[in-house]
């Protein structure tokens, strides 16, 4: 497979800036796998594509407040991304501007500092840090992805309403549509909300850069899964809907190696057997990346191209605070 295969031109007007308001309002694209007929659906409509018995399965992660503003002692600005935690008061982190920051420059934040302990290869830095992760926490502010380009009016519209363990720098976007509301009504009809983690790293956006797409190295996110959920899934009566394409990995990363909790770098593409997985809640993804190449394994790359095509034609709008698609 050739990376221009998983390419597709969008316009700028079609990436969304702001969320839909109430959440469940958004446009919901049903593409049927079997029959390849496609339907236009509101988000909150997905009830109709439930039964009694289905597993909704969902990423529990929280967005921590990974973005930090600083000065360098000369007054120059800087801005520092945490990544993922590699060791106490240490964190592997983005920095900008990059050039201006080697090993041993210090950043002053405010009430703490920070500083560059190691320069990586790829460009990003190791920083240590002098306070816990809970001062880091309340100094900083919620990342959003850089193609949105104004800040939210509420940073909790940027977490799920379930969100509740910390350790993502982007948010499960798929689960931004769900009201408590929607998932009472999901509950009440006999399908049960079952919740696992997945560490969200900024790679998730990252577009593949190797020109055949299996040569991709995915990157490495830490995932929970717990034995009650896993006795969920063994003994399930009907279908289990996957919301987001970290809950398929996690899903999927546990059903290869049978381990409930650990690092994976599984990447999924064409052709991929899912052993877990019936149905995908999904946003539309950037092209050339990982997730449009997921998305394609469990539903066909021509069916998906299909589909994102209609979506620019009809304005359905695209990435993290956009519409939804159900893949059945």
């Amino acid at each position: 497979m050739r990376l221009e295969d998983f390419d597709y031109e969008l316009p700028k007007e079609a990436i969304a800036q702001a969320p839909v308001h109430p959440r469940d309002r958004a446009k919901l694209m049903v593409i049927h796998r079997d029959t390849k007929e496609i339907e236009d659906k509101i988000f909150y409509e997905i009830v109709d594509y439930l039964n009694a018995g289905d597993l909704l399965v969902v990423n529990e992660t929280k967005v921590i407040r990974a973005r930090l503003m600083g000065k360098k002692p000369t007054g120059a600005r800087v801005e520092i991304f945490l990544l993922k935690k590699v060791a106490p008061h240490v964190w592997h982190t983005l920095v900008r501007p990059g050039s201006k920051v080697k090993e041993g420059t210090k950043v002053i934040l405010n009430g703490a500092t920070g500083e560059c302990v190691r320069h990586l290869e790829d460009g990003t830095r190791y920083f240590e840090f002098d306070v816990d992760d809970e001062k880091l926490e309340k100094i900083g502010e919620v990342p959003l992805p850089p193609y949105i380009h104004k800040p939210v009016e509420d940073p909790n519209e940027y977490q799920t309403v379930y969100a509740n363990v910390p350790g993502s720098v982007a948010a499960p976007t798929a689960g931004l549509h769900f009201t408590l509301e929607l998932l009472e009504k999901i509950k009440k009809m006999g399908v049960k909300v079952l919740k696992v983690s997945l560490d969200v790293g900024l790679d998730t956006f990252k577009p593949i850069e190797t020109e055949d797409v299996e040569d991709h190295k995915m990157h490495t996110e830490f995932y929970r899964i717990s034995g009650d959920v896993v006795k969920e899934i063994e003994n399930r009566k009907g279908k289990i809907f996957a919301v987001g394409t970290t809950v398929v990995r996690t899903l999927e990363s546990w059903a290869k190696t049978g381990r409930l909790s650990g690092y994976t770098d599984l990447y999924i593409y064409p052709p991929y057997k899912f052993q877990i997985v019936d149905a995908l809640i999904t946003n539309f993804h950037i092209p050339k990346s990982s997730l449009i190449v997921l998305v394609s394994a469990f539903a066909g790359r021509e069916l998906v191209m299909q589909a994102y095509k209609r979506a620019l034609k009809s304005g359905y709008r695209f990435f993290s605070f956009g519409d939804a698609c159900l893949f059945l």
